[in-house]
């Protein structure tokens, strides 16, 4: 029987807890870009993605599309753990984009509670955590792309 060190710096189940990080994580964003995923014609025409959001010049649906595209499948992808590491990269771009162009810097701001931290900055340092880990043994990537 494996004991557990609570009170050591060594892993108990490394793969395990990537495998949590990424469903709870993947889920929470994939709820996000189902919403706008659901309501992708009323946002499109709004005021908010027509004048506040603009990519490559482009404003309106195509960079909502964009947006549900990282948000809602790439966050599938990251919880199934398929094709992990590319599915990442357009999630920290969009995170990157919402707390450094749409709410600059704004990393620590004033809450109701006191001070909280942006949400997308939240997001993206999980993300570049996980780029930099790998998806962990309880993937598909780990399943398919073995020798790799």
């Amino acid at each position: 029987m494996k004991r557990l060190h609570l009170f050591s710096a060594k892993s108990i189940n490394t793969d395990f807890g990537l495998l949590l990080i990424r469903i709870i994580i993947g889920l929470l964003m994939a709820f996000y870009g189902y919403e706008k995923l659901i309501h992708f014609q009323e946002m499109a025409a709004s005021d908010f993605w027509a004048k506040n959001v603009s990519f490559l010049g482009m404003t309106g649906s195509f960079p909502l599309a964009l947006t549900i595209f990282a948000e809602f499948v790439c966050s599938l992808l990251l919880v199934l753990g398929l094709f992990t590491r590319l599915s990442l990269i357009p999630l920290m771009f969009c995170m990157a984009y919402i707390f450094l162009v749409i709410f600059p810097f704004s990393i620590l701001g004033k809450g109701d509670n006191g001070y909280e931290f942006n949400t997308s900055f939240v997001y993206f340092v999980v993300y570049l955590g996980l780029f930099f880990t790998g998806p962990g043994k309880y993937s598909l990537d780990q399943k398919f792309l073995r020798g790799h």
